[in-house]
């Protein structure tokens, strides 16, 4: 029988200094570390999931709405004001900056379903369930800025809004799409397509006299308020939800689909989209784009 005594010399794992580390034995051996890709992998996932918690990418809420949020805008020559409308039919205008609430109007009985503002900003325009237009004075006076300047009653329901970034007139849908003045009570224009009902209306920013709007038989629908008549038409495979017109690419257009995608198409070749963009786990309700395209 054979006995072997396993000898450590402690002065080699001795210390120079107290500032030293202790030394620890390792067998770089492969053969006896199997998972080695896999706990780095595993260390590594785990590092960039604590840097994105760490990173604090909150910055703050909004508090004040008694019900659900069903629209949001911004004002287009104040950047820390933003306009918010809810179910209960309440509509407050919020300062950014310091995160409170300036101003809180009771616009509709029922849903808010439309909320914007005018070209220079001093007028809030708003579509309820309740079938009207109501237009407002949200100057710099805020004490003012409830009374309310127009009421129209529409014929029609109303689903979407949206002013003409170009000129004093405003589009809305529903049943058909309608082109209003501030200074009208009747639509100045009508604009169809053979659709059931239309949930959304955009203008272009760029080429003001183009607005899209998003029908309920999937399509995509382009105008041209020059033109008698629709111009173009795209219908997808599953409903488009909302879309937004790229501020700095005139015919650039991104929609928010049902099948969990984003899709980006030029206006002039709508066979093909530019890019599809991915990996939303649910239907996108919602896009915007930001201020610099």
């Amino acid at each position: 029988m054979k006995v072997k005594i396993l000898t450590r010399n402690p002065d080699h794992y001795l210390r120079e200094t107290k500032s030293d580390i202790f030394k620890a034995p390792r067998n770089y051996d492969p053969s006896l570390h199997p998972f080695e890709a896999p706990r780095e992998y595993v260390r590594a996932l785990n590092a960039v999931k604590l840097e994105r918690v760490f990173a604090k990418p909150f910055i703050g809420n909004l508090d004040g709405h008694r019900d659900g949020i069903s629209c949001l805008r911004k004002h287009p020559t104040r950047l820390a004001l933003l306009s918010s409308g809810d179910f209960n039919g309440e509509v407050r205008l919020w300062d950014l900056s310091q995160r409170t609430c300036v101003h809180n109007i009771q616009a509709h009985d029922g849903c808010v379903r439309g909320i914007t503002f005018n070209q220079s900003g001093t007028h809030l325009l708003t579509i309820g369930d309740d079938k009207t237009i109501k237009i407002w004075n949200v100057d710099d006076n805020f004490d003012k800025g409830e009374e309310n300047i127009t009421t129209v009653i529409s014929k029609t329901v109303l689903q979407s809004i949206s002013y003409n970034q170009g000129g004093d007139k405003f589009a809305t849908c529903g049943d058909v799409c309608h082109l209003w003045e501030e200074s009208r009570s009747e639509p100045v224009r009508t604009l169809s397509w053979d659709v059931d009902s239309m949930h959304f209306v955009a203008f272009n920013p760029v080429e003001t006299h183009l607005l899209a709007t998003c029908a309920s038989d999937r399509s995509i629908i382009l105008y041209d308020t020059r033109e008698a008549g629709p111009i173009r038409k795209l219908i997808m495979s599953m409903r488009t939800n909302q879309l937004a017109w790229n501020p700095m690419e005139a015919f650039t257009f991104t929609c928010a689909n049902e099948d969990y995608n984003l899709y980006t198409y030029d206006s002039r070749k709508l066979s093909v989209a530019l890019n599809v963009h991915k990996d939303h786990t649910s239907a996108v309700t919602c896009v915007d784009y930001a201020p610099t395209g």
